[in-house]
């Protein structure tokens, strides 16, 4: 006897190829009106493609000036766009790391790299954060609509509504691993994405032995972090940085590529 149950994630053939999304993914501002990433995938069959794009033209740059084996951090991966068209883009001469706090979520990340036969890409089921250990973080009804990509890990005074209430309630939600990207050990860092929804300081804090030895371009989302204080680190760190939409793009005053970067 078969058993009646919902069906929040399925497979859609989009631009980026087959991806499994969950049809709930989205957050309607008014009846025309919604965002979310599997809201723009289902209207659009894309997640901002100009976003990808960029980061796939300075990914491209740091090959031609540091050769092969260009290492990329998708923090914040969500189901993976970035990951994968890194990973495609990178075939032969790059590999992408792609980091995902939300557990239901990362099971499609995983999944999509596998669909999409990205063997150059490695996902991890953790948060980033400034220092090492474990993170109490809120788990959304994955069967009713939000924007999951917009879910704040930790409380604090505003949060954004995504569609739906949240209860940070620990023992409502879920424990989840915290790492550092200097905890990874990485032996060589060219690319960092950083859109964790308010914790890209935290993050920024547990990477700066890496950002001081490997000095990556970084694409870093500010409309929920402190966007003076980031300026501010950066600069610190010897960072020229453009504000290119919600997002920062940051590239060391030593890279070569700096002097053909263009940002509209």
């Amino acid at each position: 006897m078969s058993i009646s149950r919902p069906l929040p994630f399925v497979l859609a053939s989009s631009s980026h190829g087959s991806l499994i999304v969950n049809r709930n993914d989205y957050r309607m501002v008014d009846e025309a009106r919604g965002y979310g990433v599997g809201y723009q995938i289902f209207q659009t069959s894309a997640f901002d493609p100009q976003e990808v794009l960029m980061a796939q033209q300075l990914l491209t740059l740091r090959r031609e000036f540091f050769g092969d084996g260009v290492v990329a951090i998708d923090g914040g991966a969500n189901i993976g766009v970035h990951t994968l068209e890194w990973a495609k883009h990178m075939h032969g001469w790059g590999r992408v790391i792609g980091i995902e706090a939300q557990e239901r979520v990362f099971y499609a990340l995983a999944g999509n790299v596998a669909l999409n036969n990205c063997f150059n890409a490695t996902v991890l089921h953790a948060a980033l954060g400034a220092s090492e250990g474990s993170l109490s973080i809120p788990r959304p009804d994955y069967l009713k609509p939000a924007s999951f990509g917009s879910l704040e890990l930790r409380q604090r005074a505003g949060n954004e509504f995504i569609g739906q209430a949240i209860d940070y309630t620990p023992a409502q939600g879920d424990t989840v691993r915290m790492i550092t990207v200097d905890g990874l050990g990485l032996s060589r860092l060219d690319f960092l994405k950083l859109d964790i929804e308010g914790m890209e300081i935290e993050a920024m804090e547990g990477a700066l032995q890496s950002i001081i030895r490997h000095k990556p371009q970084m694409l870093i989302e500010t409309i929920k972090t402190d966007a003076p204080a980031l300026r501010r680190l950066l600069e610190q760190q010897g960072y020229h940085h453009f504000q290119t939409g919600i997002n920062l793009i940051a590239v060391h005053a030593t890279d070569p590529s700096l002097a053909r970067i263009k940002v509209s």
